[in-house]
């Protein structure tokens, strides 16, 4: 004869303390083995691909990062260049600089033009202004 607990036979029906608290104990067990596993598995694999990749010099992970030169750019560069005058006015657009020097700018426009890999004769700045901190 088998025996099914009297929750599947009738589901009003009342379990004892005892037992539920044996089903609670035994649940939040099984998800602790479970953790455990997937640390246990997490752990293997990182060791995993730390032998398969490609190791680093220790200099090079030790030594931070020193940020390259900017080359200073002329004051010239502040304007866009002549060939981008706009064409209904014939004018060139200028900078306008707001809290802000004509090196700092110019150091600013290089190194958007560096990080966006664009050429700075063909990037166009309307104004540059100091963010204030708070």
């Amino acid at each position: 004869m088998t025996y099914l607990p009297l929750a599947l036979v009738d589901p009003k029906a009342a379990m004892p303390l005892g037992q539920a608290l044996l089903i609670a104990v035994i649940g939040i067990a099984v998800v602790l083995v479970e953790l455990a596993l997937i640390t246990v598995i997490i752990l293997l694999l990182s060791k995993l691909i730390r032998l398969i990749a490609p190791k680093k010099e220790d200099s090079e992970e030790l030594t931070p990062a020193v940020p390259q030169a900017v080359a200073p750019v002329p004051a010239a560069a502040l304007t866009a260049p002549a060939g981008s005058a706009l064409p209904a006015t014939g004018v060139q657009p200028k900078v306008d600089l707001v809290n802000v020097d004509e090196p700092t700018a110019a150091v600013i426009m290089a190194i958007v033009s560096e990080e966006s890999g664009i050429e700075l004769d063909h990037l166009l700045f309307k104004s540059i202004k100091l963010a204030e901190e708070k």
